[in-house]
């Protein structure tokens, strides 16, 4: 039995049509996957953004004490620079 172009073209696309459906139906059972995967880069963002905080609030900490340091500097400069004093006695 020979085929005809309109056999042939049907056939054509029942095949693609199988593929597609085997590929569309593939897709699907990822589904939970995907959902698992999702709910695990949520975790992450979260201890991400916690550990961003964190971060910025060592940073605050470090600039102010960083500040009463320069402010201490000052000071020091001046006592070290004052004439010694006499002892008393």
């Amino acid at each position: 039995m020979f085929m005809t172009k309109q056999n042939l073209a049907m056939a054509r696309r029942l095949g693609v049509a199988i593929v597609a459906a085997v590929c569309l139906g593939g897709c699907a059972t990822y589904t939970e996957e995907f959902a698992t995967i999702n709910s695990r880069l949520d975790s992450l963002d979260a201890k991400v953004q916690g550990a961003a905080q964190s971060a910025e609030s060592a940073n605050q900490s470090a600039q102010q004490a960083n500040q009463r340091l320069d402010q201490m500097e000052g000071r020091n400069q001046q006592l070290e620079a004052a004439p010694a004093r006499k002892p008393r006695g």
